[in-house]
């Protein structure tokens, strides 16, 4: 899993984690899916309750998968509004554009975040010489809320390296976290995020066990990307599988001593947020507050109001239809 690394006890720790651990209130298991032009998708978040996901709405972990030559697929030019998408590339590499102008190529361990907010045009396919070589791809895409009073805020693209993400060790030494965006005891990911939220990648070596301080008043995901181990005092978690967590101070997570051979790791994908407890009106690409607002949405992309493709990609392909 070539996301950036480095070795946890050379650098700065986080403080012992106190407070009361938060309980898990369910382990689900994501079914698969073929998302674009037919990537596989796991769907992390099915089957758990809007509200005790607030201020997210969509996970995809995409791939892990191995293509051959000429297999490698992406998503064609689609819209978007309401909300913020944030594509996380473990391994592989992906180009996104949309038309605002932003866009850009990221590989291991680099992060997109585009503010779609009033409306955005985009597509993310990879390039022209992977298709060419195949090869491994392994991402994660986001989907994160916007409260009313923001989605109509002008669209906006964050490219984050992989380098500027900030690496901390934990407080015994033993796990490797990847911040990239919120905070973590006085610690800042680079992410600019308009919902108050926090994301990291955690790798977790076989036999330890990681407390995580976690904001009170956040929400705590925590979806494995890879490996086994067990969610606070007694929860087993595998890949493909996400552990909601109930209220407190500090997310506990433990890894197997045993873990298979190509995963000698648990990794860990952590995340919470400040709920926006907003109604959420969500359709295809859009995620709104109420129905007559996806609507207008679906009417201002038909009239061309969400943007334009650029010159390169005149093909717009099939509007999507409500």
């Amino acid at each position: 899993m070539p996301a950036i690394s480095a070795d946890p006890i050379t650098l700065p720790r986080l403080p012992e984690a106190l407070g009361r651990d938060r309980p898990v209130v369910s382990v689900t298991t994501a079914p698969s899916g073929l998302e674009g032009e037919g990537f596989p998708v796991r769907r992390a978040f099915a089957g758990v309750a809007q509200s005790q996901l607030d201020p997210f709405v969509h996970m995809d972990q995409m791939g892990e998968v191995e293509y051959q030559p000429g297999e490698p697929k992406g998503t064609p030019w689609h819209p978007h509004r309401g909300f913020e998408t944030v594509t996380y590339m473990i391994d592989g590499t992906f180009q996104h554009q949309d038309s605002n102008g932003g866009g850009g190529v990221i590989t291991n361990g680099d992060t997109q975040w585009m503010t779609a907010g009033a409306g955005i045009l985009h597509i993310e396919t990879p390039p022209e010489r992977l298709v060419a070589s195949g090869g491994l791809f392994h991402g994660i895409q986001l989907w994160v809320n916007l409260p009313s009073r923001l989605k109509w805020s002008p669209p906006r693209y964050q490219d984050i390296r992989g380098g500027q993400v900030r690496l901390l060790g934990s407080s015994d030494g033993a796990s490797l976290l990847r911040l990239i965006a919120g905070e973590l005891a006085g610690q800042s990911g680079p992410g600019v995020t308009h919902t108050p939220i926090a994301m990291v990648h955690a790798t977790i070596t076989p036999g330890s066990v990681l407390h995580l301080p976690w904001r009170s008043d956040f929400n705590a995901l925590a979806y494995v990307l890879a490996g086994s181990g067990v969610a606070g005092s007694a929860h087993p978690i595998r890949t493909g599988q996400l552990a909601v967590f109930g209220s407190g101070d500090r997310v506990t997570l433990a890894a197997d001593l045993q873990q298979e051979s190509r995963t000698p790791t648990l990794e860990v994908l952590v995340l919470g947020g400040l709920p926006i407890g907003e109604p959420v009106a969500w359709y295809g690409p859009f995620v709104m507050n109420t129905e007559a607002e996806l609507r207008q949405a679906f009417a201002d992309y038909r009239a061309g109001r969400l943007g334009t493709v650029p010159a390169a990609h005149l093909d717009l392909g099939t509007p999507i239809a409500p």
